[in-house]
């Protein structure tokens, strides 16, 4: 194979953009440590020399790749696209088709197919979208929840990924000499994604932004841009800045707030960054200048300005700091009457100078910020705390949710156009995050609707879902009429309300199951616990850990006999559990993990994963450690709706264009049925079977079950 004139011009042109454009290279040291830069001068001389290398090793690479390959995987058909909408709920797909808002994805049924896809237990993304990745359960992918427990110190830690310093050495042979410190990037999701199953027998894959692919991990022959878990530059999954004239003393709004003056129709203020070299928060500074005439701000911060209408957000914003910068958007809330208020979005870690990995390869970030422009890095991108909070209120974030949108829509064109053969797969999370913030205007009596609106964006989700079927229409143009390409749109899980949490710490207080210290109440992180004396506890949103012996610090639970005996029994009253406001049973089934999972990371799960009724979940300050005087609580923020209920009552979607030989798909299959598609063997290990399978068993499919024993099946069988 030759390289065409074309494809060397275009490798020249991207090596020329990218080492006339290369910023310093950073390297994120982790939080007390500051930022390491390198020359400005040897970036540009090693991205020139890497980019002419590229293209002089090229057809010796692709004649070494033609001779590799041969008698490898002999694919049955040329492409695989899976569009991913989070939180699409099949109800209200089928709702929307009937009264005739979504004709093309009724058409996209009646010529393929459209059904209800199974989810993970638990319901929750990250372990949902870790199952569609490695086509496992999560005892064997590892994932139970956006947090656990360290059992050594009972701390909150992310359930997905470690971060952390080590030290740096020099090996003398006889001694190693130490020289500062170097961050290991390090992704607790066990097993292995699809896509390197098949870049292993040359399948080319393009992943962007799948939850929980953060850090990106290395696979041939595909590209990936990571998604849920990336941090924000302060090394936080998302704290924005909230700079106002009013004073809000006393109040806690989840991210961080700055009085400030407004003097001469200007205000200025700082932006605070990462820790710098003295282990101090870096800061930028940043002045906005008002023009009452025109009702416009002109932002200034890092030489740059942008001028922008009242509530109007700014294009992404370099924010620089000592040796890395990252992008923000600007948008002023509040102007009137001397009253200010502005709101900064979280500093994203910029995507053309990284200064942590983002992408595999490295470079695949920023050849996105060179052709489509600057685009939201954060894993969880739409800022549904800040609206939780009332910072912002319901048209800033729908603003703000539909520019990162368009955003991730670009990147799909992209890799539409570049992937004509191969696995193409992008996720949109606009779906699930305007589901948790509006699903209460779906209820006209959700507590909180108390002291909000309730008319002006009472259709929101209807259009959310028409917008989606206009979408889809656009996917099609793009894709044309192509029998060789297999097309589904998935969803991780559906929704349902969320009108009162449960703070089951407080209950397990109640039962005796939990002892504090002193008093009847505990602040975040269980700092009243008296772990000596507790058997079980809960963090998170998803389960019950017992204090075991062995494995927690200050375990007293045996193993065994005493601890199965005392889930039983914890099982046993959740499920007679009622509210006393409703009269409603609270839990539809508490599941005993060892009985619905059998994998080598179940012994390291919460023992009981609990599967709420509709309208229940744990409350907010249950899933921080809190311990409160109540055990039921209205929900009253704007985050209305949620899915950590029964999986069998939120089911995710499938459509596709070919017909499927199941009734019943899970989330499980997509793995099995791509490395089908594509002429790879799958792993025995896999749970799922191909959706074109003729000899697939649907003896059971767990997102349909009808007892834990049903859906611990698949996990059973495939020991």
């Amino acid at each position: 194979m030759n390289l065409s004139p074309r494809k060397l011009r275009s490798a020249i042109l991207l090596a020329l953009a990218l080492a006339l454009g290369a910023a310093p290279a950073s390297a994120y040291i982790g939080p007390g440590a500051g930022f390491a830069a390198a020359g400005s001068v040897f970036v540009l001389l090693g991205t020139f020399f890497l980019a002419f290398a590229i293209v002089l090793l090229w057809p010796l690479k692709a004649v070494l790749r033609l001779f590799l390959l041969r008698g490898k995987a002999k694919p049955k058909v040329k492409r695989m696209i899976v569009v991913g909408l989070d939180g699409f709920d099949p109800g209200l797909a089928k709702k929307f088709m009937d009264e005739g808002l979504m004709p093309n994805f009724k058409r996209l049924g009646e010529k393929g197919c459209f059904r209800e896809l199974g989810t993970a237990y638990p319901s929750i993304s990250p372990v949902a979208w870790s199952s569609y990745a490695t086509g496992v359960d999560a005892s064997r992918h590892n994932i139970y929840d956006f947090l656990t427990r360290d059992p050594c110190s009972y701390m909150p830690v992310l359930s997905s990924t470690d971060i952390r310093q080590v030290p740096k050495t020099l090996n003398l042979g006889l001694a190693k000499v130490p020289f500062g410190q170097k961050t290991i990037y390090r992704l607790l999701q066990k097993s292995q994604p699809f896509w390197k199953l098949l870049g292993a027998q040359g399948v080319w894959s393009s992943i962007v932004r799948v939850p929980i692919t953060f850090p990106p991990q290395k696979f041939k022959n595909g590209t990936l841009l990571a998604g849920m878990c990336v941090p924000d530059l302060q090394g936080t999954q998302g704290s924005f800045s909230f700079y106002s004239t009013r004073q809000r003393s006393g109040e806690h709004i989840g991210g961080q707030q700055y009085q400030i003056r407004y003097k001469n129709g200007k205000v200025e203020s700082k932006l605070t960054g990462p820790p710098g070299a003295d282990g101090h928060p870096m800061k930028c500074p940043f002045s906005v200048q008002f023009d009452e005439k025109k009702n416009t701000a002109k932002i200034e911060v890092g030489g740059k300005s942008a001028t922008v209408g009242i509530r109007e957000y700014t294009p992404w914003m370099t924010i620089p700091f000592k040796g890395c910068t990252g992008i923000a958007r600007f948008y002023v809330q509040t102007f009137e009457k001397g009253e200010v208020g502005i709101y900064v979005t979280p500093i994203n870690i910029d995507p053309d100078s990284p200064a942590m990995p983002i992408s595999q390869p490295l470079v695949y970030s920023i050849y996105l910020a060179k052709t489509l422009g600057p685009y939201a890095t954060l894993g969880l991108a739409e800022d549904t705390w800040a609206l939780n909070e009332r910072v912002v209120d319901e048209e800033a974030f729908l603003k703000q949710a539909w520019l990162i949108f368009e955003e991730r829509k670009k990147m799909l064109w992209d890799v539409l156009e570049k992937t004509k053969k191969g696995f193409v797969t992008v996720v949109f999370d606009t779906t699930d995050r305007i589901c948790h913030m509006f699903y209460r205007y779906l209820d006209p009596t959700h507590p909180a609707n108390e002291g909000k609106d309730t008319e002006k964006h009472k259709n929101v989700i209807r259009d959310l879902y028409a917008k989606m079927d206009e979408f889809l229409a656009e996917i099609e143009k793009k894709i044309g009429a192509d029998d060789d390409t297999v097309f589904m749109v998935i969803s991780d899980h559906g929704f349902c309300n969320f009108r009162r949490g449960l703070n089951l710490n407080a209950w397990l207080r109640d039962e005796g199951y939990l002892v504090l210290k002193e008093g009847d109440t505990s602040g975040d992180w269980f700092e009243n616990v008296d772990w000596d004396k507790t058997r079980a506890f809960t963090l998170g949103l998803t389960g019950i850990f017992i204090n075991r012996k062995g494995r927690e610090a200050k375990g007293i639970v045996e193993k065994g006999p005493e601890m199965d005996a005392l889930c039983a029994e914890i099982k046993e009253k959740l499920e007679k559990l009622v509210d006393p406001t409703t009269g409603e049973h609270v839990i539809k089934e508490a599941f005993i993990t060892q009985q619905l999972h059998n994998g080598p990371y179940a012994d390291m799960a919460p023992e009981i994963l609990v599967g709420y009724h509709r309208g229940f979940r744990h409350s907010w300050d249950c899933a921080t450690g809190q311990v409160t005087k109540e055990v039921f609580h209205d929900n009253t923020k704007s985050w209305s709706g949620d899915h950590c209920v029964d999986p069998r009552l939120v089911p995710g979607v499938f459509w596709c264009n070919r017909k499927i030989a199941t009734e019943n798909p899970n989330i499980l299959d997509i793995a099995p049925t791509a490395l089908d598609l594509f002429g790879v063997k799958a792993p025995a290990y896999l749970q799922g079977s191909s959706l074109f399978d003729p000899n697939r068993s649907d003896t059971v499919q767990s997102g349909q079950s009808t007892s834990v024993s049903d859906a611990s099946h698949r996990g059973k069988a495939a020991s």
